[in-house]
C-alpha cells in the first residue's frame, strides 16, 4: 500500500472563462485557507479535460486556463506548500477514469444532476431525450471521481450543487475497494467540504453565479471600473431609500456577507432595515470587495503578462503530483490483474527437470595440514556455511549427509560456521534435500 498524508485536501476549477467572484468565494479561498492547516496536504489543479465537455473553443481553453493559473497564485497560493498542477498534464487521470468506469454502474450515471438536465430540458423542448448529449458530459462524475481517489483526498471543497458527485465518487471508490482490495482499502472514501454561509454564492440576477448564466462578477478582468459596473447591475427590490428593506432576501447582501466581518453584516443590516438605500449599499459592497481583491489584482497582471512563469509553476507541480500519482496506479494495476507476465509456481516440477535448475552445493577440500573442510553454498553463490577441521574426509562426509537428512537440527555442536541467517540455510538444505529424495 502506499504511503498517506494525516489529511489530504483537493479542489480545481473547470476552464471555460474568466474567474470570477463566485469562483473565489467558492473554491479558491477556502482552498486556499484548507491549504495553511497544519498536517494537511493540498492539491489544487485545473480541470481542463473537464472543460472540453463544456466548451469547444480552443482559444478559450488556453485563456482560460492561463487566467484560472494566476488566478490562483495571485491569491495567495503557495507553491512550495500545495500541489498545483493542470489536470491535463497527469496521464493516470485519464488510465485511472477507465478503470473506475469499468466498475460504475450505469443506474448510476443516470442519476447524476448534470445528465438529468440535460435530458430534462431535451424532452420540455419536445427532442429526444439524449439530443446533443455527449458521453463526455454522461460520464463526468467518474472522471472527477478518478481526479479526488487518484490522490486519496480526504476533503474535497466545493459548492452545494457538487456534493452529489462527491457521493458519486465515494461509491465508486467503495466499490472499487470492496471487489479489488482484497480487505484493504485502495482508494480514501472522500468527503465534502462546504463552507457553508457562501458555498454557492449569487449572481447579478440572484441565480447561481455561474458563467453559463452570464450574470458573474469579475475578480480581475476590467479592474475596480468592472466591478463596480457588475456590482451596479446586481437586481434588487423597488423599495426607494427611506423605507425599510429585507436584507436577508437580497441577493446583495448574500456577496457582501462573503467578505464581510461580523460586526459589518450586523451594520449592513440594521442599515437597510432603517431605510439606506440599494445605491449606497451597493456602494459599500464594492469598497468592502476592492478592499480585498485590489491588492491582489497587481500580482495578477504581472502573471497574465508573464505566462512563462506560470507554466513553470504548473509544471513543477505536475513533476510533483506524478511522484503520488504513479506508484498508486502501479497498485491500482497489480489490484484488477494489470500485471507484469513473470514466472510464478506451477505443478510439482519432475526430478529430470529439476536437475536442470541450480541447487544449492557442498564442497569438500583438503587443507595443506591434512585436515578436511567443506563450504555449502547457495544456488547463487552466497556462502552459507563452512566447516571443517577434520582428521579423516569421512568424518566432514558423515557431517555433510547428516545435514541433507536433519536439516540445521544438524548444526547443534558441529564444527561448523555459519555464515547467513539459520532460515536460509534452511531453505537451501531442505531444496538440496527435496532434489536428492
Amino acid at each position: 500500500m502506499t504511503e498517506r498524508a494525516s489529511q489530504r485536501v483537493l479542489t480545481g476549477i473547470t476552464t471555460t472563462g474568466t474567474p470570477h467572484l463566485g469562483n473565489y468565494v467558492g473554491a479558491i479561498r477556502p482552498a486556499i485557507k484548507a491549504s495553511l492547516e497544519p498536517g494537511v496536504e493540498s492539491f489544487f489543479f485545473l480541470a481542463d479535460y473537464h472543460a472540453l465537455i463544456k466548451c469547444d473553443d480552443p482559444d478559450r481553453i488556453e485563456r482560460s486556463r492561463l487566467e484560472i493559473a494566476a488566478t490562483w497564485l495571485a491569491a495567495g497560493l503557495d507553491t512550495n506548500r500545495v500541489t498545483f498542477y493542470r489536470q491535463s498534464d497527469i496521464p493516470e487521470t485519464p488510465e485511472l477514469t477507465w478503470l473506475l468506469t469499468c466498475v460504475t454502474a450505469k443506474g448510476q450515471m443516470n442519476r447524476a444532476h448534470a445528465y438529468k438536465a440535460a435530458t430534462d430540458a431535451n424532452l420540455a423542448a419536445g427532442e429526444d431525450i439524449d439530443a446533443n448529449i455527449t458521453m463526455g458530459l454522461y460520464s463526468y462524475p467518474i472522471l472527477m471521481a478518478a481526479d479526488i481517489v487518484l490522490f486519496n483526498a480526504h476533503r474535497v471543497p466545493v459548492g452545494r450543487d457538487q456534493v452529489q458527485h462527491i457521493e458519486m465518487a465515494r461509491d465508486v471508490a467503495q466499490r472499487f475497494n470492496h471487489l479489488f482490495g482484497r480487505g484493504k482499502d485502495i482508494f480514501v472514501l472522500p468527503r465534502a467540504e462546504i463552507e457553508e454561509d457562501v458555498a454557492m454564492l449569487p449572481g447579478l440576477d440572484g441565480r447561481k453565479m455561474s458563467k453559463s448564466y452570464d450574470n458573474t462578477i469579475p475578480l480581475f478582468d476590467g479592474g475596480a471600473k468592472a466591478l463596480k459596473e457588475a456590482v451596479a447591475r446586481i437586481v434588487t427590490d423597488s423599495r426607494l431609500p427611506g423605507e425599510a428593506k429585507d436584507p436577508d432576501s437580497s441577493s446583495l447582501v448574500t456577496i457582501y456577507d462573503a467578505f464581510a466581518s461580523a460586526e459589518q453584516k450586523a451594520s449592513m443590516r440594521a442599515d437597510l432595515r432603517a431605510g439606506l438605500g440599494w445605491g449606497d449599499a451597493k456602494q459599500r459592497v464594492v469598497e468592502l470587495i476592492e478592499s480585498h481583491v485590489g491588492p491582489m489584482r497587481a500580482r495578477y497582471e504581472d502573471l497574465m503578462a508573464h505566462p512563462e512563469h506560470v507554466e513553470d509553476a504548473l509544471m513543477a507541480g505536475a513533476a510533483k503530483a506524478r511522484t503520488i500519482a504513479q506508484p498508486l496506479m502501479h497498485e491500482v494495476r497489480q489490484a484488477v490483474g494489470l500485471r507484469k507476465m513473470v514466472a510464478v509456481p506451477g505443478a510439482k516440477s519432475s526430478k529430470a527437470e529439476t536437475t536442470k535448475q541450480a541447487l544449492p552445493v557442498f564442497k569438500q577440500y583438503r587443507e595443506a595440514d591434512g585436515r578436511f573442510h567443506f563450504k555449502f553454498s547457495a544456488a547463487d553463490g552466497t556462502l552459507l556455511l563452512q566447516g571443517g577441521g577434520f582428521t579423516e574426509g569421512r568424518e566432514s562426509g558423515q557431517l555433510i549427509k547428516r545435514l541433507k537428512t536433519e536439516g540445521i537440527a544438524a548444526l547443534q555442536g558441529a564444527l561448523v560456521e555459519v555464515l547467513a541467517p539459520l532460515p536460509q540455510v534452511e531453505a537451501a538444505l531442505s531444496a538440496l534435500a527435496a532434489h536428492d529424495a
